[in-house]
Formats: C-alpha cells, structure tokens, sequence
C-alpha cells in the first residue's frame, strides 16, 4: 500500500521529510492539508492512529491557537478536532500514514520508523 503524507510545501521539516522518503524510493501520496483540509472524520482517524489527543496534534504556537482560546482545559475533542478543521494550519506536520500505523515527521527521520 502507497504510504500518504499530510504535508505542508511551505514547511521546512515537511519538506525534508517528503525528501527523506524519496531518498528512501518511496513516492507516497501527498496530501497538501493546507489546500484539502481533512475533515472531522478523517482527523479523529489520524488522532486513534497516532495515539494522541487533539491539543497533542496541535501546534500551540500558531495565533489561531491564542485567538480561538484552545488552551482552554474545558473544551473537549469535538472542539478542537472542529478548530482544526476550520483552521488546518494548526495541525502539527508532516504527518505519514502506512499500513494503518502513522506517525507525526518531527524530526523527519521519525518516518522512517514506519517504512
């Protein structure tokens, strides 16, 4: 099965890591999530997939994140998957699925622990 990468073309690390698995042959489909974002569906999937919460898949530092008030403990996984999907560029990248196993590319050599 062809692994998919969510990926971000304007992120250093998503590109390093798309470079990586090409160093390594594989050509996996590539999932500009900026552009088709995943919806609430397929992120909760990637969430059980990676075995981590919501905020885990987050990154904090985006403005989005202090705008929307996503530190706030009281919002549950509904909310913050929904503000992902409103919001893709909060979604930690790059992201490679295989084999139904996936893993966040932060380093990007992480991939490789999949392949």
């Amino acid at each position: 099965m062809t692994p998919t990468l969510y990926h971000n073309p304007r992120c250093s690390k998503s590109r390093a890591a798309l470079a990586l698995l090409r160093g390594q042959g594989v050509e996996p489909d590539v999932i500009d999530y900026l552009k088709d974002p995943p919806d609430a569906k397929t992120l909760s999937w990637l969430l059980d997939l990676l075995g981590l919460g919501p905020r885990e898949l987050m990154r904090t530092k985006e403005p989005e994140y202090r705008a929307l008030g996503l530190d706030d403990p009281a919002l549950g996984r509904g909310a913050l998957i929904a503000a992902m999907v409103a919001n893709p560029r909060l979604i930690e990248r790059p992201i490679l699925i295989k084999d139904g196993r996936a893993v966040i590319g932060r380093p990007p050599e992480r991939l490789l622990e999949i392949l």
